[in-house]
């Protein structure tokens, strides 16, 4: 299974892609896997279109390099190993007191020797200013800070000889306060005496703003490499607490991970595939703005067992910054019209708005046996001749027109005892995109008001598989399970 981990600072994104190693694993069930192999890395810098990429090797001089400068650069105390070319793939150079200069060698490699090794590729450099010098090394704190990925690999700081050291008055002033123990107030006062102070406008307080606001909207950053992929909108008993009144309470911003870490996920087939059909039916309806999409946008989405999308995340920067182009901020479930989530078992799907147009739902982590229909079931088998034989008459006398389609549209359709409607579910992606031309959706409107109402599950149902050609024959077979 592919496994991302992203960190973000607002000048500087790290995204790791891997793989985890089953033979270590101690739970293959974890809602958060492990990642255990590294296959990509790459590195975000503001102001720069193309990232820095690389293997382990990359990723682990970086992270290397990276930690040695910016303990020169604090203490003023030359540290070799953020120089050291011979044997590390990426090195810093300080210009002045502002500016640093990044440089990443080419990795060695066979296709590399084969094909160009008399003709090196040239060293790759970026100037950085400290605000992004500092932002990349919080980004490396974060990745050592998640014991989830590369577990195995640690950063051991050495302390440098004393021939790097030297007896400068400005070291000396800096380690006086060391010896009193206040080292780490004074080094972080002489850093950012360097960096210059930013213009902060506070925004003007509007009155009818709560704080328990849901995901706000995401402007597009001038530099479109620095943007946070991570955006989740979680509700919680202390933000419902604190909330105004229940008309205008809305859920509060916190982390979708955070969740899961706490409460089980939901993992049997049939509830995800009954969950699966309940997120569609949410969102395909509302998603009415369909055009203008440049790329697809992907979420990762929390569902309660009820159904109620009670958080998500974007995967890709585009999704990042497109919320607003999905109905996903409007479909979080509101705490004034539900109980809000503590311990109750959460399921989760990858949902996929296509620059067609399409919607893609499906379980996150796929299914791990076939799902079966949920509820009691007709089985008798008089009694199912019977229903499929009037199923089909309906169907056929409802269904007119020449189709536009060119394949099979598949549908498991479900009726009680007196041949009335109570389910009908897609089973293919054609038969979601051209449901329109079969009378399912108008029959089941006529019946309960709505073409996407719940389905009727109280009673026994006898199920089937109806087939809508492109000749326009029509077919109703006995349900024989999912394929």
């Amino acid at each position: 299974m592919n496994i991302q981990r992203k960190y973000s600072l607002p000048n500087c994104t790290l995204l790791l892609e891997g793989l985890s190693d089953i033979n270590r694993a101690a739970n293959f069930q974890e809602l958060r896997p492990e990642l255990s192999i590294l296959v990509n890395a790459e590195c975000y810098l503001s102001g720069y279109n193309q990232p820095l990429v690389g293997g382990r090797e990359f990723f682990e001089s970086l992270v290397r390099a990276v930690s040695a400068y910016a303990q020169e650069f604090l203490s003023n105390v030359t540290n070799p190993q953020a120089h050291n070319q011979e044997s590390e793939l990426v090195e810093f150079q300080k210009i002045d007191s502002n500016q640093h200069r990044l440089i990443v060698h080419s990795e060695s490699s066979p296709e590399n020797f084969e094909s160009n090794s008399n003709y090196p590729k040239p060293p790759i450099q970026i100037d950085l200013s400290t605000v992004q010098l500092f932002d990349l090394v919080e980004a490396v704190d974060q990745f050592f800070a998640d014991t989830q990925t590369l577990p195995e690999l640690s950063l051991e700081l050495q302390p440098v000889t004393k021939r790097y050291g030297g007896a400068s008055s400005a070291f000396i002033k800096q380690a006086i306060p060391a010896a009193v123990g206040v080292s780490s107030l004074a080094v972080a006062a002489i850093a950012f005496n360097l960096i210059p102070p930013p213009e902060v406008r506070p925004p003007a307080p509007k009155p009818d703003e709560q704080t328990s606001s849901t995901i706000p909207s995401v402007t597009p950053s001038a530099s479109p490499t620095v943007t946070p992929i991570a955006a989740a909108a979680i509700p919680t008993p202390a933000a419902v607490a604190a909330a105004t009144p229940a008309s205008t309470t809305k859920p509060a911003v916190t982390d979708l991970e955070a969740l899961l870490n706490t409460v089980s996920e939901i993992t049997d087939a049939s509830q995800l595939r009954a969950l699966n059909r309940q997120v569609y039916n949410q969102i395909h309806p509302a998603w009415t703005n369909r055009l203008g999409l440049k790329q697809e946008l992907i979420y990762r989405v929390g569902v309660a067992a009820d159904g109620a999308i009670v958080g998500y995340k974007a995967l890709n920067k585009d999704a990042n910054q497109g919320v607003q182009q999905t109905p996903l901020p409007n479909l979080l479930y509101n705490p004034a019209n539900r109980a809000p989530i503590s311990n109750e078992p959460i399921a989760q799907f990858r949902v996929v708005f296509t620059r067609q147009g399409v919607l893609e739902v499906s379980p996150w982590r796929g299914y791990f046996r076939t799902p079966e229909v949920v509820g009691e079931k007709i089985t008798d088998s008089k009694t199912v001749k019977g229903l499929n034989q009037r199923l089909y008459k309906t169907v056929r006398q409802s269904w007119s027109g020449k189709p536009t389609f060119t394949r099979d549209l598949k549908y498991r359709v479900a009726v009680n005892k007196d041949g009335v409607i109570a389910d009908y579910e897609p089973l293919n992606q054609v038969a979601f995109d051209y449901f329109r031309e079969t009378p399912l959706p108008k029959m089941f409107q006529a019946i309960y008001g709505s073409n996407v109402a719940a389905p009727n599950n109280k009673e026994p149902l006898a199920h089937f598989q109806v087939l809508f050609k492109p000749s326009g024959t029509l077919e109703v077979i006995p349900w024989q399970g999912y394929q």
